[in-house]
Parts: structure tokens; C-alpha cells; sequence
């Protein structure tokens, strides 16, 4: 299978976000992609004092954009990440469609990204945003694949229930910073990849300096012998991973670790 990582740049304007996704991603249709992923927070700049302006309930404008994209395209998409509201809260919510424009799954973060890195990176995810409380995989013509958002990749435990699910291969939008990223970014996508034996696909905003939150990028592949398998740069770019996904019995076979 084809898959298209879509690293684009995020502004604050999520009307002009929005059509650039849309090109982005007719784009990497037009290339073959079967399955196409967004960046995390792609119809929002990375910043809590935007979440709340930039929320919609589920079913709102970017949710029926992202399905339309979906049947346009006639395309797999995880779509990415927004702030979905519901209840008075504010969640990290993936959607994810199918070829047909229906949603076959949604995943709202389960743990939010709240650090204090000496001389580095500081952020509160909680104060603005709600916890998810499930992770769980959804079937595809190419087999069972998992869903999580940035930080979820972080605790080895949920992707080990997704592999025992049936998951060949896990999808992460996220947004390493520019302290996390060059430090654990690559590393744990590939522990990951690894521990379970299968694909994992991350997806990240491009790093744009003029934000107060400067994303890490390298939108990554990893395979179950965890080697990378395409990472790219810091700056925008649409990149279209053909994958075998019948590596994954193969590794297991081989080393039948997860029996």
C-alpha cells in the first residue's frame, strides 16, 4: 500500500488551513496514496490559546471537509487532529475515514501533553484540554491498523494492546517540539515499530517560526525490524511511502516474540 504524509504548515486562519489540506491532498491522491494522514492540531495553530476558538463539535465544518476529502480523493485519511468540543470540554480528536467519505473511527487523546523541561520546553495541554479515556484499532482492506495522537506514543503498553487487537501498523499525529524532538522523536517511533512488530506512521505540522510553538517535523515510517524507513525535514513537504505489509507476518515469523 501507498501512503501519503502530508507535513504542512499551519497558520492562523482555519479556513486557508483547511484548503491547503484539501490541495495537499489531492496532491498525494493523485500520486497513488492509499492512505493519507494529517498532521496533529492541522486546522489550528499548536497553542492552547487557540483551542478554544477553533473547536467544533463533532460533525462540524472540518469534520465534513475531511469527509469529503476522503470520497473526493477515494482515499483512506486520519485526518490528522482538531479540538473537538463536547460537554463544555475540549478534546485532541482524530477522525478517520474511508474511501467512501464514512467515518470508521475516532480517537481523542488519552494523555495530554503536560512537561517541564529544564532549559527547555514547557507545556500544559490540561489546562484547555479533556482527556480521551480509550484507545482501539479499526479495520481497513489492508488489514488492522491503530490509532494514537503525539504524547499517547510515549506509553509502550496502549500500542502492545493494539498490536494483541490485530494492528499491523499504528498512525501518531503529533508535534514534537524542537527539545523532545531531535531527542526522542525518531527513537520511539522505532521502539514502537519494534516491541510490536509492525508499522508505525507519524505525521507532524512543518515548523514554522513565527509561532509561539515550533513543531519538530520529520514525518517518519518505521518498520517491524525497526529500521526508518522515510523521514523527512523541517519544512513543508507531501511524501508518498509504499510499504509491504506483509513484513509484519514475515518479522513474526522470524521472531516469534509477541506468542
Amino acid at each position: 500500500m501507498k501512503i501519503g504524509l502530508v507535513q504542512m504548515k499551519v497558520i492562523d486562519d482555519k479556513g486557508k488551513n483547511l484548503i491547503h489540506a484539501e490541495n495537499l491532498l489531492r496532491d498525494a491522491a493523485s500520486k497513488g496514496a492509499d492512505l493519507i494522514v494529517l498532521p496533529e492540531m492541522f486546522n489550528t495553530p499548536y497553542d492552547n490559546s487557540y483551542f478554544p476558538e477553533y473547536a467544533e463539535e463533532r460533525g462540524g465544518e472540518t469534520y465534513v471537509r475531511l469527509s469529503k476529502m476522503a470520497k473526493d480523493n477515494h482515499v483512506y485519511l486520519v485526518g490528522g487532529s482538531v479540538p473537538r468540543r463536547e460537554d463544555g470540554k475540549i478534546y485532541n480528536t482524530s477522525y478517520v475515514f474511508d474511501r467512501k467519505g464514512d467515518k470508521i473511527y475516532e480517537h481523542s487523546k488519552v494523555h495530554l501533553f503536560d512537561i517541564q523541561i529544564e532549559g527547555g520546553q514547557h507545556f500544559r495541554e490540561s489546562d484547555i484540554l479533556s482527556p480521551g479515556d480509550k484507545f482501539g484499532v479499526f479495520p481497513t482492506e489492508f488489514g488492522i491498523f491503530g490509532l494514537g495522537i503525539c504524547f499517547d506514543i510515549r506509553f509502550a503498553a496502549e500500542f502492545q494492546k493494539m498490536q494483541q487487537e490485530g494492528a499491523v501498523l499504528c498512525i501518531v499525529p503529533g508535534a514534537f517540539n524542537m527539545t523532545t524532538g531531535p531527542a526522542h522523536w525518531e527513537l520511539t517511533f522505532r521502539a514502537r515499530a519494534l516491541d510490536n512488530e509492525l508499522f508505525m506512521v507519524g505525521v507532524s505540522p512543518a515548523r514554522d517560526l513565527d509561532f509561539s510553538y515550533h513543531a519538530y517535523g520529520h514525518s517518519i515510517v518505521t518498520n517491524p525490524w525497526g529500521e526508518v524507513v522515510v523521514q523527512l525535514g523541517f519544512d513543508e513537504e507531501v511524501k508518498i511511502v509504499e510499504i509491504d505489509l506483509d513484513m509484519v507476518d514475515s518479522i513474526r515469523r522470524q521472531l516469534p516474540i509477541l506468542e
